[in-house]
């Protein structure tokens, strides 16, 4: 999923227009901690579609890491990498990740954000799975301590309830 990324064919400006990063069924409340927390998960979304590493690791502190999660065969399987070996990636492949219906649990300065996601590289269906934010405020920010996710198929994880995104093939869970 973050690995595998770079500017895809539109410009980070349309792809925003046409293909939001995380759509909600019901928004929390503006200015709440809620809000300020979807907000940093959808600006995640955003960089990994624009292929920008800088953004993105511009919303973490230095010692966050990223952990993967993947199923092969019936195995299961981790990788990590950290902030900065995500920060130095150069993936030249376009990417479009989306997330809905995120759930938000916020304790003092401490926050997650739990967002089903689907993905299709190079225009065509990968995966989909579970990106989890974890989050603390330091001073008035919200910073990524840590992002895990899954990578999965159908059925044990849904594509987006929108279907697909514009100008993409492939069936979810297809080979």
């Amino acid at each position: 999923m973050l690995r595998c990324l770079a500017a895809i064919a539109l410009t980070p400006v349309m792809l925003t227009a046409q293909v939001p990063a995380i759509t909600m069924a019901t928004a929390p409340a503006d200015g709440s901690a809620e809000a300020e927390v979807v907000a940093v998960a959808t600006a995640a979304l955003t960089a990994i579609t624009a292929g920008d590493w800088t953004r993105l690791t511009d919303l973490m502190v230095p010692e966050s890491q990223i952990h993967v999660s993947v199923q092969r065969d019936g195995t299961w399987a981790h990788r990590m990498r950290t902030r900065e070996a995500e920060r130095g990636n150069t993936g030249a492949r376009p990417l479009i990740e989306r997330g809905w219906d995120p759930i938000v649990r916020v304790a003092g300065g401490m926050a997650i954000a739990w967002v089903p996601y689907d993905i299709y590289v190079d225009g065509k269906w990968s995966h989909c799975g579970v990106d989890l934010f974890t989050m603390m405020r330091i001073g008035s920010e919200w910073k990524l301590v840590g992002l895990a996710y899954t990578v999965e198929q159908p059925p044990a994880c849904r594509p987006h309830p929108n279907g697909a995104p514009p100008g993409t093939t492939g069936t979810p869970g297809a080979p």
